[in-house]
């Protein structure tokens, strides 16, 4: 066999041999079922909105995102199953805030959000509500303000787990002023809500979406918002900013996230399928009417967003001391 020869049956053999991984690269995705991970209970905040995209994002991508609810530890139980996960993208994450802020509220933790996770779109954010139990003898934030101040630690607060941006944005308002009032963490929205309306704790800020339907049935007393405006769903319901704190402002933000390494091109379809569930107008008037905020980004616009809020968060949690309970 001549050189020529010998050269010609060798680079047939290896265009062979690189013939599986060429069709691995190319074959369609996905082709199967994939599991979205939720960090938190089913019928909470979170879980609301990621049930909505969901279920418009399945369409588009000819597959079902079968919903696994992984609660506890502020959300780093769901995030570090998905950052363990194999990276073949059928095992996606949505997270929320929560995800920028463990890092300066556990001493460890068993991930590494910018290390093992990827970025994949920013979806959307909650604003929070300052509602009372009606027992509470106030009928507006400065109101608020004076009662408590008169009652130094008389009154608790429930939030959905310390250090959840339900907590901090407590934290963050009662600090202002001067406020003293006692935590109590629970797992999630729901708990407290339900320990709110019955009276066990005095106050909350909640998402919007999770305390609406209690503000509405009169279960809970609605004061005021954490918008930069007024939101429709409460129309006559003020900002903080305007009646008590010019510039504030505070929400639960939510995105996507897939295990680091996951190819460019799935991110990229995902990436277009959420994009085009945040475009659809009949996702928009439910988001509408829960008081969620759609957004959208591109992975790597999302990638700064997760980056610069883990800086501010960190920050604001050093400023207020806060720690784990």
């Amino acid at each position: 066999m001549s050189i020529l020869d010998r050269r010609m049956l060798l680079g047939t053999l290896t265009s062979l041999a690189a013939a599986p991984a060429a069709f691995a690269q190319a074959a369609p995705w996905p082709v199967r079922p994939i599991r979205l991970i939720i960090p938190f209970p089913p019928g909470g905040p979170t879980d609301i909105v990621a049930r909505v995209l969901a279920e418009r994002m399945s369409r588009t991508l000819g597959q079902p995102l079968i919903i696994e609810n992984r609660p506890g530890a502020n959300g780093n139980i769901g995030n570090d199953a998905v950052a363990k996960a194999e990276a073949d993208g059928y095992t996606v994450l949505y997270n929320t805030s929560s995800i920028a802020l463990s890092p300066a509220i556990y001493a460890k933790l068993p991930y590494d959000a910018q290390r093992d996770l990827a970025p994949v779109v920013q979806t959307a954010t909650i604003p929070m509500v300052l509602a009372v139990n009606p027992s509470v003898p106030v009928r507006d934030v400065r109101g608020f303000v004076e009662h408590l101040r008169a009652r130094p630690n008389a009154l608790s607060y429930g939030s959905s787990g310390t250090g959840n941006v339900t907590h901090l944005t407590a934290v963050m308002l009662l600090r202002s002023q001067r406020l003293e009032a006692v935590h109590v963490p629970y797992r999630g929205s729901a708990p407290a809500l339900i320990d709110a309306i019955s009276g066990q704790v005095q106050f909350v800020t909640d998402t919007v979406n999770s305390a609406l339907p209690l503000i509405r049935e009169g279960k809970l007393r609605a004061l005021a918002v954490t918008s930069s405006k007024r939101l429709a769903p409460l129309p006559d319901v003020p900002t903080i900013a305007e009646t008590l704190i010019p510039g504030f402002e505070a929400g639960a933000w939510q995105g996507i996230m897939v295990p680091a390494r996951t190819p460019r091109a799935v991110i990229d379809r995902l990436n277009a399928a959420a994009m085009e569930a945040l475009a659809d107008l009949a996702v928009l008037a439910k988001l509408a009417e829960q008081g969620t905020e759609p957004l959208g980004s591109t992975p790597d616009e999302y990638g700064r967003i997760l980056r610069d809020e883990t800086v501010r968060w960190g920050r604001v949690i050093a400023e207020n001391g806060v720690k784990l309970d």
